[in-house]
């Protein structure tokens, strides 16, 4: 998929690293990449089937509609080739562990694009709380919030489609909120109480949109820690990102106060910030290099996103039947 997702989050920084050659590009504008990107030799190929038949492609980007993930990735998989899929992981649970059971039998490398856990801020805070700076985990509030998705495709508003995206704020942005809150806590959600809903969001005839544009959860940890999730496309100025966590032993705030993206205050109530140079890259990119040159199973594997889609079902569930569900329970 040659399109905003693949040029601004992936392909710039494939062909950078080294080591790394772009052989093959499928999709809307792969000329373009191809021209822009591609190592000498590489192709523009006429269909998946060609793309995936190529000895010279060892691993697969793919950064197309969501309802196309777990097609592309059980083709790529049952081809023999290592697979990096922008998220969500696919569209259904049963999609999303068919491609977790696929990489095992074929012995291929499956990650999924969560991006956040690589952010430098949150590997500090994740080293922090490790450390017991605020002790144990109470409660927490996280939102992620925009304006939305219109003018992000180079091919149309495809977010808004329900066959396309087949759901939306919660598994554009509130998924980055359930990985990293695993991820922070070190625990997993266990069950979730949510309101996934349509607010304010038309198409082009002035109708609502066929998916979601808010959504609010209240999630339980296996560690016994509770809080809020919200994930919203109607925030109508500036974006908001903000991660707190409430410890025994003090607070933790991330990029809830600007010019500050880490906070940690005391029970004193003395505070201690953290300052970072600007990020270049996602992390997700080198990740995903490195496990496949190291052998080793990427941070954000198949399985380990499988954690996440299921808080995303289950939270669309909880939605619909209006009331609390049980997840991740093995």
């Amino acid at each position: 998929g040659c399109g905003s997702v693949a040029r601004w989050k992936y392909v710039k920084n494939l062909a950078e690293m080294s080591g790394v050659s772009l052989r093959a590009f499928y999709g809307g504008r792969a000329e373009e990449f191809q021209q822009q990107y591609g190592a000498p030799g590489s192709a523009v190929c006429r269909d998946l089937a060609e793309f995936l038949a190529r000895e010279d492609v060892d691993a697969v980007c793919i950064c197309t509609p969501n309802n196309s993930h777990a097609e592309i990735a059980l083709a790529a998989l049952r081809a023999r080739k290592h697979v990096l899929c922008e998220k969500p992981m696919a569209i259904t649970l049963a999609e999303c562990e068919s491609m977790v059971a696929a990489a095992e039998f074929n012995g291929k490398h499956l990650m999924i694009g969560h991006n956040m856990r690589f952010d430098p801020v949150y590997r500090r805070a994740k080293k922090l709380l490790d450390e017991g700076v605020i002790g144990d985990v109470i409660t927490f509030r996280t939102v992620m919030g925009n304006a939305g998705p219109e003018g992000w495709s180079m091919d149309g508003n495809w977010f808004f489609d329900k066959k396309k995206a087949a759901m939306g704020a919660l598994s554009d942005l509130g998924i980055h909120k359930v990985d990293l809150l695993q991820y922070l806590t070190g625990q997993k959600v266990i069950s979730t109480t949510a309101k996934v809903l349509t607010l304010n969001k038309h198409d082009t005839e002035g109708r609502p949109i066929g998916v979601d544009d808010n959504a609010l959860c209240i999630l339980r940890m296996s560690g016994g820690a509770v809080g809020t999730l919200a994930a919203s496309w109607t925030i109508y100025g500036p974006g908001c990102n903000s991660t707190c966590l409430y410890g025994t032993k003090g607070i933790m705030l991330i990029y809830n106060t600007p010019g500050m993206p880490l906070e940690v205050r005391d029970l004193s109530s003395k505070s201690t910030s953290y300052s970072f140079e600007p990020q270049a890259k996602s992390g997700v990119i080198d990740e995903f290099v490195n496990a496949l040159l190291e052998n080793r199973d990427p941070e954000v594997s198949g399985r380990e996103a499988l954690t996440t889609m299921r808080v995303i079902f289950a939270s669309i569930k909880s939605s619909e039947i209006d009331r609390t569900v049980g997840v991740n329970s093995s």
